[in-house]
Order: C-alpha cells, then structure tokens, then sequence
C-alpha cells in the first residue's frame, strides 16, 4: 500500500515538474533541452506548451486527489482512473513525439498503476 502510494505521488511530481517546464519555463534553456527545441521553436510554440502543461497540472491534480481521497474504495479508484490517463498521453506522446516520453512518463505510470492494482 505504501510503495503504491509513493510511485503514485513521484507520478504526481512529475507532471508538476513537467506543468512548471512548459507553462513557465518554456524559452529556458532546460526546458529547450528537455523537449528537443530551439530557442525560435519555443518562442513560437509558448502558448502551446502552456497549454499543454496545464493539461499535465489536472493529470498531478487527479492523482494527488486519489492520494488525499479518504474513501479506501473512491481513492484508488481515481488513482486508477488518472494513472491510465497518463499511460494514454505517454504512449501517444512516445509514438507522436519523443520515444523517450514511453520510459520518462509511461514506465513510472505503469509502475505505480501495478502497485496500486495488486494492493
């Protein structure tokens, strides 16, 4: 129970660290190197990423609700719910994008929605 919780809530992380990467680091050169973009590519693209890093922030949000959630059922359920959320944009990102993204996002997701299915 408690190793499901932690790689729900490094999940979590995670997708804060990627929210705060494109909503407000976007034109930094982390981020630039993070994502594979020139300095012209971000600048163009900033109103994009914020976007996107928003939609992670409810992917963080959805998971840490799971977490907080004090109904033994209800909790896990959305942990679940959020966890399967975040495989979907990791395969499609990993198959779209960035190969990368299956490992970085897709195996931490699966790991933890193990953990919390097996618990």
């Amino acid at each position: 129970m408690i190793l499901a919780a932690i790689f729900v809530g490094l999940v979590a992380l995670e997708h804060v660290y990627i929210l705060v990467l494109e909503m407000f680091l976007w034109t930094t050169p982390r981020a630039m190197k993070a994502f594979g973009t020139t300095k012209e590519e971000a600048e163009t693209t900033k109103a994009l990423a914020a976007n996107q890093g928003l939609y992670n922030g409810f992917l963080a949000a959805g998971l840490v609700w799971g977490l907080v959630h004090p109904d033994e059922t209800t909790g896990p359920a959305i942990e679940l719910f959020f966890l399967i959320c975040v495989l979907v944009a990791a395969l499609y990102g990993g198959a779209t994008a960035k190969r990368s993204i299956w490992l970085v996002q897709g195996l931490p997701a699966l790991i933890a929605l193990i953990f919390v299915l097996v618990r």
